[in-house]
């Protein structure tokens, strides 16, 4: 051997030998990854479109908090809008409906709400009542800014609007006032509308809200008592998963009496996941779901009414609650991770401000325990890998991404081949670009095997599956499916492994 071969040999085996605990690390030392793990959505955070559904037995169930509304006058075919989306008076001139004529409701009892605008001002009478004109000119409701809805006993997107002063809304030409005491339904009565719903919530605000303090806290506790239990995760542990991601809210951190109309209770239920967890050698990752003021403006985000208000100003407080979940399970040898935030969604959610409130939330978790791991939700509608160098400059952290073949037009004319192909192609190469050899962990936290096609056979389903099983499988960290127990059958991991259209044994 030449000499020059001899120092190349040398040199290989010096970057060989120095790159490998870094690969190492990369892919986790520890012998629980990756994770094979599922969410168990819908049980700590409500997600009201997982079937099977909780709201029914809510008065007026389509008038919750955030539900949006347009109102119609009968008499003069014109909506009502909140001109300049807000801060002056309410007309009844527009031939169409768009952002001005949309409302958001706060529901203060079955009949009773507050009425928020497009710029989040509110419903009200002018001069705070002492007027019958109305405008919408408060950032924060009163007694002014409460009406109560009517509804036609035969029609209920009949409707008349009752102001604080006891007489009606009535549509004029150029404005609106309240101070109309007549009754009736006929179309010729300047008091009544036609109410579109054009979109409703139904998250833990609008379940809690809904059912009221009388009612919430049963509600509630019954559902955590049987919905997750320790047979489930007997069931995971003994059909080839390893771990669970928890969705939580925020109010948990004020268990067992936390704001209202939230209610106590799921921090127990989160202990309870603990014990069977180590009961059944499976590791946790406590995800914080819902972040006060709303990340993303989504129903499974916490939020009163879809807007997305989480900020520079929230960062302290939703801190705290990172705090309070380390400080409890820090010690706690079933805990593999604290998930800082879900899904933020671009640009509401500035980097600057996710990456402010990621350091403090590291820092906070690093104070009880320089084991679990801190993962970093990528922001939705951004680029995947702009927490990539961020990220390198701490310890033990992950780069959580979420895969869906849905909620993109792009999804909608693909048969199942090209589903399969887009899932061996393009994710594949979207989770190699966030995994790297040098930085964070990677984790497919959310997928699932539910697509934009109908009449897909067994073969199909299953086809689609392993796909995503084989590629997700590369992620360093792992994966987990969304979610473990839904109405809606291929969402529900349980029944795809019960019913033989997945098999994690010896995968």
């Amino acid at each position: 051997m030449s000499s020059y071969s001899y120092v190349k040999c040398v040199w290989a085996l010096y970057l060989f030998s120095s790159w490998v605990p870094t690969l190492w690390f990369a892919q986790g030392a520890d012998p629980y990854l990756p994770v094979k793990a599922v969410n168990l959505g819908n049980w700590l955070v409500t997600e009201g479109w997982m079937k099977p559904s909780l709201f029914a037995g809510i008065p007026n169930q389509d008038l919750l908090d955030g539900t949006q509304v347009q109102f119609m006058s009968t008499k003069l075919q014109k909506y009502l809008c909140a001109e300049n989306g807000g801060g002056t008076d309410v007309v009844a001139n527009r031939t169409s409906p768009s952002g001005w004529e949309t409302f958001r409701l706060w529901r203060i009892n079955e009949s009773t709400f507050n009425l928020r605008v497009f710029n989040k001002q509110f419903f009200g009478l002018e001069n705070q009542g002492k007027g019958n004109k109305v405008v919408a000119v408060l950032n924060s409701p009163g007694n002014s800014e409460t009406f109560q809805i009517v509804r036609k006993n035969d029609d209920g997107n009949r409707v008349r609007i009752k102001a604080s002063n006891g007489l009606f809304l009535q549509a004029k030409p150029g404005l609106v006032t309240a101070d109309y005491g007549g009754s009736g339904w006929d179309d010729n009565n300047p008091s009544v509308f036609q109410m579109k719903i054009v979109r409703t919530l139904k998250g833990e605000y609008q379940i809690t809200n809904g059912y009221g303090p009388d009612r919430a806290p049963q509600v509630m506790q019954d559902h955590w008592n049987a919905y997750i239990t320790n047979e489930d995760f007997r069931f995971l542990s003994s059909n080839g998963l390893n771990a669970v991601r928890i969705p939580v809210g925020w109010w948990i951190a004020s268990d067992p009496t936390p704001p209202k109309p939230f209610v106590g209770g799921s921090l127990k239920a989160l202990d309870n996941a603990f014990t069977w967890a180590q009961n059944n050698g499976m590791k946790i990752i406590v995800d914080l779901h819902a972040v006060q003021g709303s990340q993303n403006g989504n129903d499974h985000s916490g939020t009163r009414d879809g807007f997305q208000e989480w900020g520079d100003s929230n960062i302290q407080d939703t801190v705290a609650v990172i705090d309070f979940l380390a400080a409890r399970y820090a010690n706690n040898p079933s805990l593999a991770a604290i998930e800082l935030m879900n899904e933020p969604l671009a640009p509401g959610v500035t980097l600057n401000d996710l990456k402010k409130y990621y350091k403090a939330g590291y820092d906070a978790v690093r104070k009880h325990t320089s084991n679990a791991y801190v993962i970093l939700s990528n922001r939705l509608g951004a680029d995947s890998k702009e927490l990539l160098d961020f990220a390198r400059g701490l310890n033990r952290v992950v780069i959580d991404v979420h895969y869906y073949n849905l909620y993109s037009d792009m999804f909608n004319n693909m048969n199942v081949q090209q589903n399969i192909d887009f899932i061996n192609n393009q994710r594949a190469s979207d989770l190699s670009a966030v995994t790297t050899s040098n930085g964070p962990l990677s984790f497919v936290g959310e997928w699932t095997a539910e697509w934009a096609i109908s009449g897909a056979s067994k073969e199909d389903y299953q086809r689609f599956a392993k796909a995503q099983i084989d590629v997700y499988g590369r992620a360093t960290f792992g994966w987990a499916y969304w979610a473990y127990r839904c109405g809606q059958n291929h969402w529900s991991l349980k029944w795809m492994i019960e019913n033989g259209y997945i098999n994690l044994l010896g995968s």
